[in-house]
């Protein structure tokens, strides 16, 4: 069964930093795009920050760059997202999910899904 598991929520102060982890099982991420989205209640989920497995090409939404990092472990077969300088903006939930190939912006176009993980940040 192929499956992303998401890991490292929690609640920050402002200005704080989290790593969420995105661990796929039952396939291998090599020749997948793996991205990283965040939806507040009610709202509709948007990319943060996407890699290419397998060369290492990132992308990010504007108002995360220089604030986030996405990167890989092959070894591990998981995805990170480093989130440094958080603000209260940044609380949501934060999914990753996977498709063939490259990076798209339409979260239509991704095949799986974690469960997501909770990010509070607040004072």
């Amino acid at each position: 069964q192929r499956q992303l598991v998401e890991s490292g929520g929690g609640t920050v102060q402002p200005g704080g930093s989290l790593r969420l982890g995105c661990a796929a099982s039952g396939f291998g991420l090599d020749h997948h795009a793996v991205g990283w989205f965040r939806q507040v209640r009610g709202g509709e989920r948007e990319g943060v920050a996407c890699i290419t497995f397998t060369n290492g090409l990132t992308y990010y939404k504007e108002s995360v760059k220089g604030r986030f990092t996405i990167s890989r472990d092959g070894a591990k077969n998981t995805v990170y997202l480093q989130m440094n300088s958080l603000k209260p903006e940044d609380t949501a939930v934060y999914y990753c999910g996977a498709k063939i190939d490259l990076c798209v912006p339409s979260v239509r176009s991704y095949n799986y899904w974690g469960q997501g993980t909770q990010v509070n940040v607040s004072s």
